[in-house]
């Protein structure tokens, strides 16, 4: 059956990817990117299928409009994919105030603006599917990503909390948690913070830690498919790992809070009072 999906952040990486996969096989899309000329292509090939929109996903008021005007134009609205947003890279302290704020207005609050301007429409049909792209850093964290860590953290928790709030209104919720892809995530899009000599052994080993190396990096094409059927589900999963790596470290970081937590149980009961 075709659909009809809104995405944001499409003009590189996944978004451009799955775009395009959406519409050879049929469906219509509404296509968001600060700069919808770079879709002028796929918007001279598929005419009728392919609604472009310029959009900066952290202007609320352009957000609600955006979505009300896929919905309008397509006559209905089936899945939300929330793809918008970037990296930042370097330790904590190394981060600026303007670089933490922007990304937070970025991966969390463009977001949270989509999901909250869809909601409307898929209550009132009575289904819909909202895919957010966190990623296995929502899940874990590494040293020198704790911003990015921080906005995908928040992003797990909000769609945790509206899976359980629009269960029962027809209204499915999916956090896709992918580990690292060879797309543009570290490199034109990313943002670097202002290095401290004192963080410099910390990097340095950063290449030890599972998964941070390229050869762990998956291959963005061979997410196409999996998005698709993801799509296509009827009970889809509220959380999907893209990629080898994120069972894998999940299971390890998990038993160790699990560990921790059962160590200082005896603490924590006495906390109760």
């Amino acid at each position: 059956m075709k659909k009809t999906v809104f995405i944001t952040g499409v003009s590189t990486g996944f978004g451009k990817l799955w775009t395009e996969a959406l519409l050879k096989r049929g469906d219509n899309v509404a296509a968001t990117s600060r700069n919808a000329e770079a879709l002028a292509d796929m918007a001279e090939q598929y005419k009728e299928q392919l609604l472009p929109i310029t959009l900066d996903v952290t202007n609320r008021g352009a957000v609600i409009k955006a979505v009300q005007q896929a919905k309008n134009h397509f006559g209905n609205l089936d899945v939300v994919i929330n793809n918008a947003g970037y990296g930042v890279f370097g330790a904590i302290e190394e981060v600026g105030e303007k670089e933490i704020k922007d990304v937070f207005e970025a991966n969390v609050f463009g977001t949270l603006w989509v999901t909250q301007a869809a909601l409307p429409i898929f209550r009132e049909q009575g289904r819909g599917h909202i895919i957010q792209l966190s990623s296995v850093l929502g899940i874990y964290s590494i040293p020198t990503l704790g911003i990015y860590n921080a906005t995908k953290f928040a992003v797990e928790g909000l769609s945790e909390a509206l899976a359980g709030e629009v269960k029962d209104l027809g209204i499915h919720v999916t956090m896709i948690e992918p580990n690292g892809y060879t797309t543009e995530f570290g490199g034109s899009s990313a943002i670097y913070g202002n290095g401290i000599p004192a963080y410099d052994q910390v990097k340095s080993k950063l290449g030890e830690i599972e998964g941070v190396s390229p050869e762990d990096y998956g291959n963005p094409e061979a997410t196409v498919p999996v998005i698709l059927d993801l799509i296509d589900n009827p009970q889809p999963p509220l959380r999907l790992f893209f990629g080898k790596i994120g069972f894998k470290k999940a299971q390890k970081v998990y038993a160790e809070k699990m560990q921790t937590w059962k160590t200082w149980n005896h603490v924590s009961e006495a906390a109760q009072g």
